[in-house]
């Protein structure tokens, strides 16, 4: 009898671990069965949430370290490009312009490296609102990054949506957007960057300033 009741409390014991257990795995285990993180994160350069909603930053700071490997041309200097998620970018940019007093709409278009944003706007000083939503682009995307903008919503608003749909590698994109710049440099530009850059972020030494005027 005694034996029984000893192998009865085993099971018991054993049953109760098991359950457990599988406490413990819907702990770790969303619904749908993926493993999730202790943060939850997705490993974007800008997460979807904070696209979303931008006026509710996240409990977390955002913290990389790179050091300069002793090896010659082993950091990999394009590796910003892959990482760099375009559409969460514009997502960004134009929210953040749409925000701002006297924009009502706008639209963000995010080469390699050149943002074109076209905005509709009742301001009554052009160039004061076209500083505000280039800076507002700059502050989003690394420095290097050249920032045009125009007011001029009804007829480019249309041609930045067409050019979102070509393959930003070929000749004929690159081509096109070099082209739009050039209509949208005769919108305000807002003031110059600092005495060493224009107002568009565009150094003495740049190849694409010849290029663009």
């Amino acid at each position: 009898m005694k034996k029984l009741l000893t192998i009865l409390g085993l099971c018991a014991i054993t049953a109760m671990s098991g359950c457990s257990k599988d406490s413990g795995s819907r702990d770790v285990y969303e619904e749908s069965g993926n493993t999730i993180n202790v943060n939850n994160k997705r490993h974007e350069l800008y997460n979807e949430g904070a696209a979303q909603d931008l006026r509710n930053p996240s409990t977390d700071y955002g913290f990389v370290r790179h050091q300069k490997s002793p090896v010659m041309n082993d950091n990999e200097a394009d590796d910003h490009y892959a990482a760099l998620d375009r559409e969460q970018v514009a997502n960004i940019i134009s929210k953040l312009s749409t925000s701002m007093a006297n924009v009502n709409d706008a639209a963000a278009l995010v080469t390699d490296q050149e943002v074109l944003v076209v905005y509709n706007t009742d301001t009554k000083d052009r160039n004061f609102t076209a500083d505000q939503v280039k800076r507002t682009a700059m502050s989003v995307v690394p420095r290097f990054y050249h920032v045009y903008v125009s007011d001029d919503d009804d007829t480019l608003m249309r041609e930045l949506e067409n050019l979102a749909h070509l393959d930003s590698g070929s000749a004929q994109a690159k081509d096109q957007v070099a082209l739009l710049i050039k209509r949208m440099l005769k919108s305000p530009q807002g003031n110059p960057v600092d005495t060493n850059e224009d107002a568009n972020g565009r150094t003495a030494d740049d190849n694409t300033t010849n290029k663009l005027k």
